[in-house]
């Protein structure tokens, strides 16, 4: 960042295009209370490894700031923690014996297309999938996501061209 001796103007340009320094303070006790699905009945132990949790945690504290979010934050800073979770979850495994299982649990997966019971053959259309993400990264892989990058839009969290 520029600075020219005059500290009245000193992070102007930031404070106008909406850059933040905030941090969330959202965590996964919260994250329970919101997304209960997430969590096995009884004894609340979550789906994913603790630390896999953590990080979306953390990613989303990063990324969905209170300042920018107002009384959304909590709910944005959850489908945040939620969406990747869900991904997370779709390619987990307990294990693999061969690098094809492995690299199968990644596979993408649209709506089918079309199925046959001869000989059992589905095609799955993920042209909308792929066609959606293109200004929205992977948030339109799940309803966690989409509601995310609705709730974004009306957050106006497009970028601020700043002379």
């Amino acid at each position: 960042m520029f600075y020219d001796g005059k500290p009245q103007f000193f992070g102007v340009r930031a404070e106008a295009a909406n850059i933040t320094r905030g941090h969330g303070r959202y965590t996964a006790e919260l994250f329970q209370e919101d997304f209960p699905q997430f969590f096995k009945r009884g004894s609340g132990a979550p789906l994913l490894p603790p630390a896999m949790l953590e990080e979306f945690i953390r990613q989303a504290n990063a990324a969905i700031t209170p300042e920018r979010w107002g009384d959304g934050w909590r709910y944005a800073a959850g489908l945040y923690a939620a969406h990747y979770a869900t991904l997370y979850l779709r390619t987990w495994s307990e294990g693999s014996e061969t690098p094809a299982q492995a690299a199968a649990t990644g596979a993408l997966v649209g709506v089918v297309k079309s199925a046959a019971l001869g000989d059992s053959s589905v095609s799955y259309d993920t042209d909308a999938l792929t066609k959606a993400t293109a200004d929205w990264g992977d948030l339109n892989a799940t309803q966690y996501g989409q509601l995310l990058a609705t709730r974004a839009r009306l957050a106006g969290m497009g970028g601020t061209y700043v002379i």
